[in-house]
């Protein structure tokens, strides 16, 4: 029995030209799952306001990360899906690494389209987004299920929906940090996911209130066992990490929201500068939501965020960087599809 790995991230664009990244903003933002609102007023929205007026200034941003290779997202991916493939043919495991974005390149049609030829019996799907959403895992499996319905031999799909709480992502987050904490002593820790609408939480509700109760509820006191809540899983993945690393003197919070209406909360921003008024001096950033560096983390937290603490009166700013292609991660990552093979 021959087994398919389908590793999904989010996406980039070919290049960090404005018309390349005109086209992957476009296909990003028209996602149905991405910007929920009907798709007259979506298309009026990415295609006259959002595209034309954000492509130059994202562009800029691409190319003060682009690597040689390619953008980070794409190239840690890359590394990843060839370093899990050596290690699944170490133990002489009869699989098929496949990396794909679910926008631009390389797509999930060619990544599918691959392990067909190769006949697997079998396909998990990986998305690198540990905890789950509409907007990303959603759409990831959305994505793979409306491609695969079109064949006529349709193999075993099994999709990981989230791992925000398994060991091997934990233990992989918490060695970062804890190698930044002892070096860099920080005052306090500061987790920053990305947000999403506070309205993808409400739509949770309507289809099982079990698994949300926002915003009647605790989770930024105690994170209740509910994976299919995105703001939930972040609060819970915060939770684990500090009770491995074993400190107290942390925060969970939430960037990178786009458009007046509102996000989950806490902000990041605000969050910075509430911690500033409490005294700390010394401030480490992790985001555990993003298991690649890329835009959000390079520029956003460690350009952006910095700026904001060290303006309002902070003194020693620090980020973490991502699991990207780190040992400890293609490990995390091999046992975690290892329980599944």
């Amino acid at each position: 029995m021959k087994t398919g790995i389908l590793l999904v991230n989010l996406g980039t664009p070919d290049s960090p030209s404005v018309s390349d990244v005109k086209k992957y903003l476009t296909e990003f933002l028209m996602d149905g799952r991405v910007i929920d609102i009907p798709y007259i007023k979506r298309t009026l929205l990415v295609k006259g306001i959002i595209v034309p007026f954000r492509s130059v200034k994202v562009a800029r941003e691409y190319k003060k990360l682009w690597m040689d290779e390619g953008s980070p997202l794409l190239v840690y991916g890359k590394s990843l899906a060839l370093k899990l493939k050596n290690r699944f043919n170490q133990q002489g495991t009869k699989t098929s690494v496949q990396l794909a974005m679910r926008y631009q390149n390389p797509s999930i049609e060619k990544a599918l389209n691959n392990l067909r030829k190769q006949n697997v019996d079998k396909i998990i799907v990986f998305p690198l987004f540990p905890q789950y959403a509409s907007a990303t895992t959603g759409s990831v499996a959305e994505e793979v299920m409306r491609l695969v319905s079109q064949w006529t031999v349709i193999p075993s799909i099994e999709m990981i929906n989230y791992y925000h709480d398994k060991k091997e992502y934990i233990d992989a987050f918490a060695e970062k940090t804890g190698n930044d904490i002892l070096k860099l002593k920080p005052d306090h820790v500061l987790f920053s996911y990305h947000g999403i609408p506070e309205r993808h939480l409400y739509n949770i509700q309507k289809e099982n209130n079990k698994q949300c109760g926002f915003p009647a509820c605790e989770c930024q006191i105690k994170a209740k066992n509910k994976p299919y809540c995105y703001r939930s899983a972040c609060f819970r993945t915060s939770e684990l990490i500090a009770a491995k690393l074993g400190i107290s003197n942390f925060s969970t919070s939430f960037q990178s929201r786009l458009g007046k209406d509102p996000w989950i909360q806490p902000y990041t921003d605000e969050s910075i500068i509430g911690l500033t008024k409490m005294g700390i001096k010394k401030l480490l950033v992790v985001s555990p939501s993003f298991v690649a560096d890329c835009l959000e983390t390079t520029l956003e937290i460690g350009e952006e965020y910095r700026e904001l603490f060290l303006e309002h009166g902070g003194e020693q700013f620090n980020y973490t960087e991502s699991l990207n292609d780190s040992e400890i991660w293609v490990e995390g990552v091999y046992q975690m599809l290892m329980e599944r093979l």
